[in-house]
């Protein structure tokens, strides 16, 4: 295989959790026209079904599947619907994740003051919410003997960013979690079993909009630091991460494995001088 036949996901059956987001928007249709079957997983009905919708008018093939990432029971029906669908399951993206406001840290606020519990359920949607979807879903790719998992990590991994706590911790778990499994996979499988992780920087998403924007729709003096540290001087769209997503899932880095590419218009490089 060489040329762009490499970076071809044609026919191969991809899941992506998280899917019913402003990112995932991008992610499921760009996966979409790279040829792949999409299960577009999340839990809005509403926003499922524009995505199946946006593939089918491209062309491509996908359906809606509604689950809980943190529900083990509900990932395995999630499966079940994927299998008796097409059959098998050969790559996953771990979309799902995001902040949540009372695992933040302000800074009028003493920083022991923290949320407890709000910090704990940010680490579980995006640390479980990744561990338990691999779980489920790579299991089908072990028994297939090929796969491949590209988590979505954040830049917080590498450079913890003020505030958001719970966020920065889960994200450097879940780069730890991709290392381990997959070394764990690689000597399991010959490396037939591929586990990555993407890191988006800075994009406007529903999570982090009231951090970045004003209720003018001005920037935010936290979104205009993150600007000034990135060389781009701007934030990333959700279109530029599909790039570097198809090079994961596909043949084009079936020699790349426990790793975390950037996407970040050199922020993670950039030492402010």
């Amino acid at each position: 295989m060489s040329g762009l036949e490499q970076f071809s996901l044609k026919d191969k059956v991809i899941v992506i959790t998280g899917a019913t987001g402003i990112l995932g928007a991008a992610l499921t249709l760009a996966v979409a026209k790279a040829g792949a079957k999409v299960a577009v997983l999340g839990r809005n009905q509403q926003r499922a079904s524009e995505r199946v919708k946006a593939i089918e008018e491209a062309g491509g093939e996908a359906i809606a599947v509604l689950a809980d990432v943190l529900d083990e029971a509900q990932m395995e029906k999630a499966k079940e619907q994927i299998l008796s669908t097409w059959g098998t399951i050969d790559g996953l993206v771990n979309g799902a994740g995001g902040n949540m406001p009372g695992a933040t840290v302000s800074p009028e606020q003493n920083v022991f003051d923290f949320d407890v519990e709000a910090t704990r359920q940010a680490v579980d949607l995006n640390l479980f919410g990744t561990v338990i979807p691999t779980k489920i879903f790579g299991r089908v790719m072990a028994e297939n003997g090929k796969g491949t998992i590209v988590n979505i990590s954040s830049l917080t991994a590498q450079r913890p960013l003020t505030r958001v706590l719970g966020y920065s911790m889960a994200k450097k778990a879940v780069e730890s979690f991709t290392q381990w499994m997959a070394v764990e996979l690689g000597l399991r499988y010959g490396g037939k079993i591929r586990v990555n992780a993407l890191a988006p920087g800075v994009f406007l998403t529903e999570q982090n909009r009231t951090l970045l924007l004003n209720e003018d729709g001005s920037l935010t003096d936290r979104a205009q630091k993150f600007i000034s540290n990135t060389p781009y001087q701007r934030f990333g769209e959700p279109e530029e991460l599909t790039g570097t997503l198809i090079f994961l899932l596909s043949d084009a880095s079936k020699f790349i494995n426990g790793e975390t590419v950037l996407v970040d218009g050199g922020f993670n490089a950039f030492s402010g001088v």
